[in-house]
């Protein structure tokens, strides 16, 4: 049992890389998500695990692209996110994906994902970078939803 949630994890973390590599092809590229899909996976073929939760996460990002920047922009001190390194930029909205559509994965599991994805992709600051923008965001909106909820309880009460 122990084995297979490990496989699962590592898969997912392979996901997490494609859909960087796919967004960051997006971008460069100026192409729609599909097609870079497509050409990633007749190029680099992966397990059906892999390839369905890369999917969820590249649609999740590119259809509410506006909405995550805007989220984004909210806790970025100083920065424009257009003048973000594309790395940087792709993996907080991926991570910011992943914590407001995906409550299955534990936030902290998604920023430690996106930390390490920083680590690896980005430049020296990256990951600190990431990790203070996503821990800003985690505590926020998290805070925000526990007050909606406490909101909704009380009217009930």
């Amino acid at each position: 049992m122990r084995h297979a949630l490990c496989e699962s994890m590592r898969l997912r973390s392979k996901a997490r890389e494609i859909a960087l590599h796919i967004l960051y092809q997006i971008e460069i590229a100026n192409t729609d998500y599909q097609s870079a899909y497509q050409n990633y996976l007749k190029n680099y073929p992966q397990k059906q695990e892999v390839i369905d939760f890369a999917l969820t996460l590249i649609e999740g990002v590119s259809k509410n692209i506006q909405n995550l920047d805007s989220l984004i922009k909210k806790y970025v001190k100083n920065w424009e996110i257009d003048r973000m390194a594309v790395i940087d930029r792709n993996i907080l909205r991926l991570a910011c994906f992943e914590i407001i559509n995906l409550p299955e994965i534990p936030p902290k599991v998604s920023i430690n994902e996106a930390i390490e994805l920083a680590k690896r992709f980005g430049d020296i600051d990256s990951p600190r970078f990431v990790n203070g923008i996503l821990d800003k965001i985690y505590k926020m909106e998290s805070k925000k939803t526990d007050e909606t909820v406490e909101k909704d309880s009380s009217c009930k009460a």
